[in-house]
């Protein structure tokens, strides 16, 4: 085995729309490689039939599902981040669940100093962490 790689699948060709807001709010984030469908590959022509792209040096795949499935993303899975500052948590978390969805608000649970847990508007789901 190589490596593990966690892997999105969007509908609608959000793929790239949503790694490109991912890297523009996480420092030291970038695209690192995209194809695109084209005429008759089985997606809409120009969205994204393989991507990959990394946060904060978390390499993750990405694509835009060239079939309409019954199912979406989940909070079962969830990208975790640990903050280094209440001002880091506070912005993430407030970009993070514009158009999106609160699971947890931000707040004191007893095992950190502040967590919240979001699903965003693509429906990927957030924990942010500020430990104690």
């Amino acid at each position: 085995m190589k490596k593990v790689t966690p892997f999105l699948m969007f509908q609608d060709g959000k793929a790239e729309e949503a790694m490109n807001y991912y890297t523009s709010l996480i420092e030291d984030s970038e695209i690192t490689s995209i194809s695109r469908y084209g005429a008759n590959e089985g997606g809409i022509e120009g969205t994204v039939m393989h991507a990959t792209f990394s946060l904060k040096g978390q390499e993750f795949m990405c694509i835009d599902s060239g079939i309409q499935h019954e199912f979406a993303f989940t909070p079962s899975f969830s990208i975790y981040i640990t903050c280094d500052s209440e001002e880091e948590i506070d912005n993430l978390y407030e970009k993070l669940k514009t158009d999106g969805a609160e699971l947890m608000p931000l707040g004191n649970y007893g095992f950190s100093k502040k967590f919240g847990w979001i699903n965003d508007h693509f429906g990927v789901s957030w924990q942010l962490d500020l430990p104690n």
